[in-house]
């Protein structure tokens, strides 16, 4: 029995394909509780697009948009989860490198293990795009189960 999971979500359903497995562990009594992470960060924009230069950006708004639209939707999932009779924490947290962050997070926290969807990614795909899932796997100090996205599709 795991008395903490870690479920870090990226907004994606392929990420909430966790949650139906998380549910699942639940109610066979295999985790008591379940954290929800959402790892956000804010894109800077070009100072100079086609000749035009920017004299002042506000980060400061940028980032604290970027923390409410994470709450935003931590909030949604938990309200899913809670009317079907889920009690969860969330957490949402800054960070450029979420799988160090997750597995940052997780060791801090006392986490005794990690739940994620992979996206599927294969190939030049994987290459180019990196995979959060894998960075976790091999960064964490607590077992991880990965989730196949084909295991949430019908």
């Amino acid at each position: 029995m795991y008395s903490k999971v870690l479920v870090p979500l990226d907004g994606s359903e392929l990420a909430e394909c966790a949650l139906v497995h998380v549910k699942n562990l639940a109610k066979d009594g295999a985790v008591q509780e379940a954290i929800i992470l959402n790892v956000f960060h804010y894109d800077i924009p070009s100072l100079a697009i086609e000749g035009q230069s920017a004299s002042y950006i506000d980060f400061y708004a940028m980032k604290k948009r970027a923390g409410e639209e994470s709450a935003k939707y931590l909030a949604a999932v938990e309200s899913r989860l809670s009317a079907e009779g889920f009690k969860v924490k969330t957490e949402s947290l800054e960070g450029d490198r979420p799988a160090e962050t997750i597995s940052a997070y997780a060791q801090k926290n006392g986490i005794e293990m990690i739940i994620l969807a992979t996206h599927g990614y294969t190939g030049l795909k994987k290459l180019m795009f990196g995979s959060v899932a894998l960075e976790v796997l091999h960064d964490s100090h607590v077992p991880v189960l990965l989730i196949r996205p084909e295991s949430c599709r019908t």
